[in-house]
């Protein structure tokens, strides 16, 4: 099977207004696409890089994304990943739907803000186990996510990776990629 790469260059540097507007006009076939498969899977790995360089890797979930290719997380001001931001404003995020083959990757820029509307417009009653005191808790932080770069894979069943095995068994010549394979840059 032929995998179709979709490519939207994005310049290294751009304001915000001038990304945002970027983004929403160069990506939206593929964005709308990826921004679905994030707010079916909701749950990521989110990966900072510490002072030393390490990368450290957490599970989050996906409170909001928005059309201009942002997203929303909650997490604590105390939170270790609040002082690697501030070293670093470097994030990937992974996503992962195994019933439905379905993965995603990206990168992007992430800042923290205190803003008690946006939080109010984020909360679920579930949030309250982390910041009992609500969308106004002290210790409530919003992390935003901008998206640089982004990939979503579409796999095929098991039937499929049979089948391509049996293919290469036979003609001895490997598999390429099975299934779709989509870049948002």
């Amino acid at each position: 099977m032929e995998v179709e790469h979709v490519s939207v260059p994005l310049p290294p540097r751009m304001d915000n207004a001038t990304m945002l507007e970027y983004t929403a006009r160069s990506m939206t076939g593929d964005l709308a696409e990826l921004t679905r498969i994030i707010r079916d899977i909701r749950i990521a790995l989110l990966t900072t890089v510490g002072r030393e360089g390490q990368f450290h890797t957490r599970p989050v979930q996906t409170l909001k994304v928005e059309a201009d290719a942002t997203l929303w997380f909650f997490t604590d001001w105390t939170s270790p990943k609040v002082t690697e931001l501030h070293h670093d404003v470097r994030v990937s995020l992974g996503y992962a739907d195994l019933a439905k083959n379905v993965y995603v990757a990206l990168s992007g820029e992430g800042s923290l803000v205190r803003d008690p509307q946006k939080a109010k417009e984020l909360w679920s009653i579930e949030q309250r186990a982390y910041y009992p005191k609500g969308p106004d808790d002290e210790r409530l932080a919003l992390l935003r996510v901008a998206i640089l770069h982004a990939e979503y894979w579409i796999a095929p069943g098991r039937t499929s990776y049979i089948i391509a095995a049996a293919r290469a068994g036979v003609t001895g010549i490997p598999a390429g990629v099975i299934g779709e394979e989509h870049k948002v840059k």
